[in-house]
C-alpha cells in the first residue's frame, strides 16, 4: 500500500510539473531580443547547414581568421586569401538551403544561399554575394547583402527580414569590430 501511495505522489508531482510548465509557454511575454556576449574564446565562423542533419558534424567554410575586414557600408567581406580554396568550397555549397554565421556554439544569423553574379533566382533574405563585376574583374569580392538581386531590397519580405534579424547584425558588426576587422 505504501508503495502506491509513493507512486501516486510521483505522477502527482508530475502532472503538476508538467502543467507548470505549459501554462508558463503560454505567457504573453513578447519574446526576449537575440543577444549575446561572446567569451574572449569564442570564434566566429560559417558552416554549411544540413537540414535535418543540423546539429551532425559541420564542415567550417571560413571562421573569422580568414577575414582580412568588413566594410559595414558596402557589406563587403574581404578574405585575408581571395584563392579558389574558398570559392571551391563555396560552390560546393551552392545547391545548399542555407549557410549558417556561428558565434561559438550559438546560430548568429542564416544566410539563405550563397549566390553569384549570374544567379537568376530571387532572395528576400541574406545572402553571401561573390561579384566579380566592378572595377577590379580580376579580384572577386564577397558581399552579405540583404537580398538577392538588390532590387528587391524594398519588398516588405525583405524589410521584414531585415528588421527580424537587426539584433543579430548588430552583434555581427560589434564583434567584428572588438577583433580590429572592422571598415567604415
Amino acid at each position: 500500500m505504501k508503495h502506491y501511495k509513493t507512486l501516486a505522489w510521483t505522477i502527482a508531482i508530475a502532472i503538476a510539473g508538467t502543467t507548470m510548465t505549459a501554462c508558463s509557454l503560454d505567457s504573453n511575454e513578447p519574446e526576449k531580443p537575440f543577444t549575446t556576449c561572446p567569451a574572449s574564446e569564442t570564434k566566429l565562423y560559417a558552416c554549411e547547414v544540413n537540414g535535418e542533419t543540423r546539429s551532425a558534424t559541420i564542415d567550417t567554410l571560413f571562421t573569422e581568421d580568414d577575414i582580412e575586414w568588413f566594410d559595414v557600408t558596402t557589406r563587403e567581406i574581404r578574405f585575408k586569401q581571395q584563392d579558389e580554396q574558398l570559392l571551391s568550397k563555396l560552390m560546393k555549397n551552392y545547391h545548399r538551403e542555407e549557410l549558417e554565421f556561428r558565434l561559438g556554439e550559438s546560430v548568429l544569423f542564416e544566410v539563405s544561399r550563397f549566390v553569384a553574379d549570374i544567379d537568376s533566382r530571387n532572395f528576400f533574405n541574406l545572402v553571401l554575394h561573390y561579384s566579380v563585376i566592378g572595377e577590379d574583374e580580376g579580384n572577386p569580392r564577397y558581399y552579405l547583402h540583404d537580398c538577392y538581386p538588390s532590387q528587391l531590397l524594398d519588398d516588405e519580405r525583405t524589410q521584414a527580414n531585415i528588421a527580424k534579424r537587426a539584433p543579430q547584425w548588430e552583434t555581427f558588426v560589434k564583434y567584428i569590430e572588438s577583433k580590429g576587422k572592422l571598415k567604415k
